[in-house]
């Protein structure tokens, strides 16, 4: 059911970095069948290829038809025509509002992207300095060609070192022990799935917890929207999906006097519009969120980023162009849009809230994000200290995330738990400016 009207907007004011790295490229996984375009199919259901004649209205009734939906009227910038992921959509992150999408609802394979489910569904159950020694029944069972991290047996991590794999090379091995911690696999997928019911992404059906490729897998870009932007709420979510480098520890091996040592290596994000690459600049006010590339899901991709004083979130599924980063190309026109469009555009539907929010519940357990913490969010007039820049915290590069404040400190916006009448607030995103 739509969420109700929204209240008087507010801006939100962001601190300034400058960032200049590459990214990695992430290998695509094995395939497996296909998982149907219809709502109404079951998982297992043969693919489609083309959108059903009619999808979810979870959102707006516009939201379930096919094809682009975009109510345009004088001062609305047109659309980018040179758009051809079979889904996408545009959204105000911080009122709700979808300003444009295009087959919003159809459920594909998600591929990485579903690891923001993932990481929303897990993060707030064990602090960052929590430390996990790897047994081998902690990697059984990742898929053939999955991007990894480059986790080994018998090491220890902490939490925090895996989270960086999860959020910066969309490591399964991350995923896997962080799912072996939390009684497993079988048990991480039933959470997910219930979470995913609770935030109401009707359209997804979770299989495998880092997203590979799996029968009867799908959700919609409607969907990783919704864990997008519920992912964000979480101060630790913010900090690891908008860091672009880091130190991850490696193989403990003997020095030159036969004691142990061992040293750590660099990882990149994933995410080229955070990242950069040769044929692909930083994007201008990008602060996350995640990336994923297989055989059956194709490229998928969701951002968020800042400009004006508006805060966008973008999700582009399965461009049909087979140019190189097209998946990013695609979403940076579609920000572009947004932005020019925002305050303009008539919304053609809305992110719902959780379920427990429309009830007046705060959602989750731990309303701060932060993994192991408390508190109410940040939020204004409680006597909480506004967070003015992002950091995902020691062994992280300083060019991964806020490198310093530059407009002062951050204004949050009022209510810190997302209730009815009121619009969900996202603290404390960094704009970036392009590379140099």
């Amino acid at each position: 059911m739509p969420a109700p009207k929204k209240t008087t907007r507010r801006s939100l004011l962001v601190t300034s970095a400058v960032l200049s790295s590459l990214a990695l490229a992430s290998p695509a996984a094995v395939a497996a069948p296909k998982p149907s375009g219809s709502p109404s199919a079951s998982p297992s259901a043969s693919p489609s290829v083309t959108p059903p004649a009619s999808m979810s209205t979870v959102g707006g009734a516009r939201l379930g038809r096919p094809g682009t939906q975009v109510s345009l009227a004088s001062g609305v910038p047109v659309l980018p025509k040179d758009v051809s992921a079979r889904s996408w959509i545009v959204a105000d992150a911080e009122t709700g509002d979808v300003l444009a999408a295009h087959n919003a609802h159809w459920r594909l394979a998600p591929a990485s992207t579903l690891k923001m489910l993932f990481a929303d569904t897990l993060l707030p159950k064990f602090p960052g300095t929590e430390k996990h020694k790897v047994v081998p029944s902690d990697l059984a069972g990742i898929g053939a060609g999955s991007s990894m991290v480059g986790i080994k047996e018998d090491e220890t991590y902490t939490v925090h070192d895996l989270w960086l794999g999860v959020f910066l090379r969309s490591g399964n091995d991350a995923v896997h022990v962080l799912s072996a911690m939390n009684k497993g696999v079988e048990n991480t997928v039933k959470e997910m799935n219930e979470h995913a019911e609770e935030l109401q992404a009707l359209d997804t059906h979770v299989v495998s917890p880092d997203g590979y490729d799996a029968e009867g897998q799908v959700s919609s870009a409607y969907d990783l929207t919704l864990f997008a932007r519920s992912g964000l709420q979480k101060k630790d979510f913010r900090e690891y999906c908008s860091t672009v480098s880091a130190k991850f520890p490696g193989e403990t091996k003997k020095g030159k006097k036969g004691k142990p040592v061992r040293e750590s290596f660099e990882i990149q994000n994933t995410n080229r519009l955070l990242a950069g690459d040769a044929d692909l600049p930083v994007y201008q006010g990008i602060a996350g969120v995640k990336n994923g590339n297989t055989t059956n899901a194709g490229a998928t991709f969701t951002g968020v980023a800042e400009r004006d004083g508006k805060v966008l979130l973008v999700t582009v599924m399965n461009p049909e162009k087979p140019e190189h980063n097209e998946v990013y190309k695609e979403t940076a026109r579609l920000f572009d849009w947004g932005f020019k469009a925002a305050g303009k555009v008539q919304p053609v539907g809305e992110l719902v809230p959780p379920k427990s929010a429309q009830a007046g519940d705060r959602p989750g357990a731990n309303p701060s994000g932060e993994a192991g913490g408390s508190g109410d969010g940040g939020t204004a007039g409680t006597g909480s200290k506004p967070v003015a820049s992002a950091s995902a915290g020691k062994g992280s590069s300083g060019a991964g995330t806020a490198l310093g404040i530059a407009g002062g400190v951050l204004v949050l916006l009022a209510g810190g738990a997302f209730l009815v009448n009121r619009r969900w607030p996202l603290p404390d995103l960094v704009r970036r400016r392009t590379r140099p």
